[in-house]
């Protein structure tokens, strides 16, 4: 078991080109569960379809305790909102039938995904903490709102309103509400209804904006200044803008 985990903590974490290589093939990896988790409505109606659900259940297992073998501090990875969102996600696997209606949260395991330490280490390093990082998060964050919430739309009306016949139809009506297009040929029944509508155009002009500030607004660095604490600083600050302290901000050119 030690050397185990002296193994994984070297493929986890490690420089060496074999632990490059290792990280992106579970990255790729991770892409290919997301692309099952966002097609499984589309599945569902397959015989096939329990097959694969637990052979992904398998895989997100063995990924799971390859992690927390892997980890330095085992107490600090399980209090990682990320893990609950990966044992979540492992659970609407395992028991596919009973967390029916919860099953479009797996989505999650993007949001999760682009979130992670263990991302940006890899793929991102290069653009870890710039411009670039931001920008993927905030995109990750809006993708992963409109498939939970095109999930839940689903689970929660398909039987009950008949403009809802089908994914697709969830799909169209959470994009038109949160773009707040509203063209009206599909609402949501009830004041249950009115209020969930109201909700997702709230959210998606917020995650909208949240986007936009990434894309638009001028880039600071993450340099925290010892004095006053303050995080974010122009580039090419010489003095902190709160308190007026000397940086010195490491600069690549």
């Amino acid at each position: 078991m030690p050397r185990l985990r002296v193994k994984l903590r070297e493929l986890y974490h490690g420089d060496s080109p074999g632990a490059v290589r290792f990280r992106y093939g579970v990255l790729i990896l991770d892409l290919i569960l997301i692309a099952f988790f966002i097609a499984a409505p589309f599945l569902r109606e397959y015989p096939v379809f329990l097959v694969i659900d637990y052979a992904v259940a398998f895989v997100l297992c063995l990924d799971i305790a390859a992690r927390a073998l892997a980890s330095s501090s085992f107490q600090g990875w399980l209090m990682r909102p990320i893990l609950w969102v990966d044992i979540f996600v492992l659970l609407t696997l395992l028991f596919p039938m009973w967390l029916f209606n919860l099953a479009f949260l797996r989505v999650l395991r993007l949001w999760s995904l682009v979130h992670s330490d263990f991302f940006w280490e890899t793929v991102g390093r290069r653009f870890d903490d710039t411009r670039w990082e931001d920008s993927a998060k905030a995109l990750a964050t809006l993708v992963t709102f409109i498939f939970v919430v095109t999930g839940f739309v689903y689970a929660s009306f398909a039987r009950e309103h008949p403009g809802i016949t089908g994914y697709v139809d969830a799909l169209y009506f959470t994009v038109t509400t949160l773009t707040t297009t509203g063209f009206g040929d599909i609402t949501l029944p009830g004041t249950w209804g009115k209020l969930l509508t109201i909700f997702i155009m709230l959210s998606g002009i917020s995650l909208f904006v949240r986007f936009a500030q990434t894309l638009f607004r001028p880039y600071k660095v993450r340099f925290t200044c010892t004095t006053c604490g303050l995080l974010r600083h122009d580039p090419d600050a010489v003095h902190c803008k709160a308190c007026g302290k000397l940086l010195n901000i490491p600069n690549e050119d």
